[in-house]
């Protein structure tokens, strides 16, 4: 798994954008909670994406927290710790957070079974 960095509000826009060619999944990570990190594992451990499938950025909420709020209001989601963000076409299309997170469910988004 290829995680990419997120530490800037202004990547944002560019996920955003990139989002139109490839879904991009965010990944909102408490680095001091344990339920994040359980819920971080097992992500990694099930992930199935080539890079060209789905690009993987991750957000270290407590060096990054602004940009969390960001995500909140530029997405139009409702603040969880841990979470994930299915990103497509601009818009987010999936989220999911604690141990509700789930590789399997992004297949089942990004093929039309869940919504």
């Amino acid at each position: 798994m290829n995680w990419k960095i997120l530490d800037s509000v202004e990547q944002l826009d560019e996920i955003r954008q990139r989002s139109a060619n490839v879904p991009c999944v965010l990944f909102k990570h408490s680095t001091t909670c344990s339920i994040s990190i359980t819920a971080k594992m097992r992500f990694e451990e099930a992930w199935d994406f080539s890079d060209s499938e789905m690009e993987a950025y991750y957000l270290d909420l407590l060096r990054f927290r602004p940009i969390s709020g960001a995500i909140a209001a530029q997405f139009d989601v409702h603040h969880e710790s841990p979470q994930v963000l299915l990103i497509r076409n601009g818009k987010c299309v999936y989220d999911a957070s604690h141990l509700d997170i789930h590789v399997r469910e992004l297949h089942e988004v990004l093929e039309g079974k869940l919504n």
